[in-house]
């Protein structure tokens, strides 16, 4: 029998992934995993949603308790970077380590089955010529996640599926409502659950990390304000800095020895190079020679041509051609072939 375990967050999206296949003469089993407690779409409210879409559809549903996974490799994560002054990207982190690996494991060890799928908006394609699985953009550009997939392994996009990759947005919806969804209607889902979780980013962290006051100065040291806590700020930020100035300021750099938020004008935020490391290549074996692509600094920024040089250990360096401005210590620079995502890693501090 055609089996697959979908993981279900309760969401119209995740959804639509399990009824389309359930629909196609897939064996669907779902799974769910039990990330924390409290509310929030993937918590008790999304466990309840997808309960009663496995009872809609009749399929068995799983509930996986994924709490520790969470704490370590999410919660410990994103403490430790933002009190060390840099900007985690939890997404990427969450999806290899507590979502997909765990769950392929739980199909195979558990379930014997071999195929996983989830409502994430990306494509697998199986090159032939190279013998590697390619991860591509979803055909909705404005809904594409394949930035936040690039750390998944060459097994992994073996073995996972995505059905939501050739539609739109507009076509869940409208395929949720044909197959009369308990789900259809249900708003969107924040990108972060950890948002839904506590209200806001600045809410978890003040919950795990001590507010210290501190300066917020330009480059040249001059105090214009102050601060309740490194963890409040991120490169490039612009509103609630709450200090005025005749021309817009943005942060800079953030320095969690001087506990220092430095702050300067657009261009004085723009950088020429970067270092990546913790790199992973998806659709393409390991750069050995200097080359040249599109890199994405951002989940929404637009992608720039970029020189990507190899280091050692897996750690890259990256020369624009023009200063870019955003680049973020602890987010991902993700590499684009046209559709293709070739592979991406994390931005290293200046200083390391």
């Amino acid at each position: 029998m055609n089996q697959v375990l979908v993981g279900l967050s309760g969401g119209v999206d995740s959804s639509v992934a399990a009824a389309t296949l359930h629909h196609q003469g897939y064996s669907v089993i779902g799974i769910t995993l039990w990330l924390m407690k409290g509310k929030g779409q993937c918590c008790s409210e999304g466990m309840v949603d997808a309960a009663a879409l496995c009872e809609q559809l009749n399929i068995p549903h799983h509930i996986v308790d994924s709490r520790d996974l969470f704490q370590n490799y999410i919660v410990d994560y994103l403490v430790s970077g933002y009190s060390d002054g840099i900007t985690p990207l939890p997404c990427s982190q969450c999806n290899k380590a507590v979502k997909f690996g765990p769950m392929l494991n739980y199909a195979r060890a558990t379930l014997g089955i071999d195929r996983i799928a989830t409502g994430h908006y990306a494509r697998i394609y199986y090159d032939r010529a190279s013998d590697r699985y390619q991860l591509l953009k979803a055909i909705d550009l404005n809904k594409d996640q394949s930035y936040f997939l690039y750390d998944l392994s060459q097994d992994i996009l073996a073995g996972s599926m995505f059905p939501l990759g050739n539609q739109t947005k507009a076509e869940t919806r409208r395929i949720a409502a044909e197959f009369n969804l308990l789900t259809a209607q249900k708003p969107e889902s924040q990108d972060l659950c950890l948002i839904e979780s506590h209200g806001s980013m600045k809410q978890f962290l003040d919950k795990y990390i001590d507010r210290t006051n501190g300066e917020i100065v330009d480059l040249d040291g001059k105090v214009l304000g102050h601060h309740q806590g490194i963890h409040h700020y991120t490169i490039g930020q612009r509103k609630g800095l709450g200090i005025a100035a005749p021309e817009p300021l943005y942060v800079v750099k953030l320095d969690p020895v001087m506990n220092r938020v430095i702050v300067g004008d657009r261009t004085s935020g723009g950088r020429s190079e970067c270092t990546i490391t913790r790199t992973n290549w998806v659709s393409i074996p390991e750069p050995t020679d200097p080359i040249r692509t599109s890199v994405k600094v951002r989940y929404r920024s637009k992608a720039v041509s970029v020189d990507v040089i190899p280091l050692e250990n897996s750690r890259f360096k990256l020369v624009f051609p023009e200063p870019q401005f955003g680049v973020t210590p602890g987010q991902a620079a993700v590499f684009y072939d046209e559709d293709i995502l070739l592979g991406g890693g994390i931005i290293e501090r200046e200083d390391n």
